[in-house]
């Protein structure tokens, strides 16, 4: 922008679709930029630094800009979006690990575009105004098929075309008495939900997620009156009061890098929102090393279930102090 390589239209309102946590978007015009993002931590920092959020284009832009994102479908999904809302250009920039080569190539068949800027691990083009990207636009739900239920889906949330074997296996371990006041940290599309909302000693589940997609999956999915819905950091959410019981399948990567602090973090937040006699019921890949973390914050352990690509937890006796 600063050379006159990309030429940012002088006055117009910018769209920014979904960037992450940490992105340099000092050369953007804050006053007339909105930035669309459905991923509650992006949303809030950026809002924290005066940026205007919003979960959906408002509106005619003078350009865009569209972060790439691994899941290709969901990549193509945002351009589509962006061209669809641009008046000029979209730019699209990302890095080879989440696939920009491939998007680079697709677009090329397509669209007239600009040679790429390369730097370090990343790439970025320009798609000229008026490029038509209308078939890549995102199917507004899919469904998965379980236990005699349809589930909607939608592409880009986790595990969006089956029910992820390690929440099977977390649900088919869980005991018939959780307690009455119950949080699924990290809820995805509501299918652990569903199974926990099976026992009638519930009263309340707080489902806790991060994706609004996911999220408004899990409101049409999970119709129990006993259901609260929270569009929430899982990290950072304070529960209404000690709750007796916290179910989880934590992430455990950013982009293609593993990454197990996300789990810990994910343990530590469950240890705090727990009461002294609450219990942490959690589903992780066998090699990840939660162990330590554990009993770092738990006074008990112990596996109770899983087979060789995932093991269940229970932790109970949770200590703020040691967390």
């Amino acid at each position: 922008m600063e050379d006159g390589t990309i030429a940012w239209p002088e006055g117009a309102r910018v769209a920014i679709f979904a960037p992450r946590t940490g992105a340099d978007l000092s050369g953007l015009p804050k006053d007339r930029t909105q930035i669309i993002t459905r991923f509650r931590p992006d949303w809030e920092a950026f809002q924290a630094v005066g940026w205007e959020c919003v979960l959906a284009p408002e509106g005619r832009y003078g350009a865009a800009l569209v972060f790439a994102t691994r899941a290709k479908a969901l990549c193509q999904g945002l351009i589509a979006e962006a061209a669809g809302v641009s008046d000029g250009i979209v730019v699209v920039d990302g890095a080879k690990t989440d696939g920009i080569e491939s998007i680079l190539k697709a677009c090329r068949g397509r669209a007239e575009v600009s040679a790429p800027l390369s730097k370090a691990h990343g790439k970025l083009f320009t798609i000229e105004a008026g490029a038509e990207f209308s078939d890549w636009a995102l199917a507004e739900r899919g469904t998965v098929e379980e236990d005699g239920k349809a589930f909607v889906t939608a592409p880009g949330v986790f595990s969006a075309d089956g029910v992820d074997p390690a929440s099977r296996l977390l649900a088919e371990a869980l005991p018939e008495k959780l307690g009455a006041q119950v949080v699924d940290l990290g809820a995805g599309w509501g299918y652990l939900a569903h199974r926990v909302l099976a026992r009638e000693s519930v009263q309340a589940l707080h489902l806790v997620e991060a994706d609004h997609v996911a999220l408004d999956c899990a409101r049409q999915n999970v119709t129990d009156p006993r259901a609260v819905f929270h569009w929430a950091d899982a990290l950072t959410w304070a529960a209404p009061g000690p709750v007796d019981a916290v179910v989880m399948n934590p992430p455990f990567h950013i982009g293609r890098a593993s990454d197990p602090g996300l789990g810990r973090a994910f343990i530590r937040a469950a240890a705090r929102m727990l009461g002294p006699r609450g219990r942490l019921f959690m589903v992780a890949n066998r090699h990840l090393p939660y162990e330590g973390d554990l009993t770092a914050s738990f006074g008990e352990l112990r596996e109770i279930g899983g087979d060789n690509r995932f093991k269940i937890v229970e932790a109970a006796r949770p200590s703020r102090t040691r967390g």
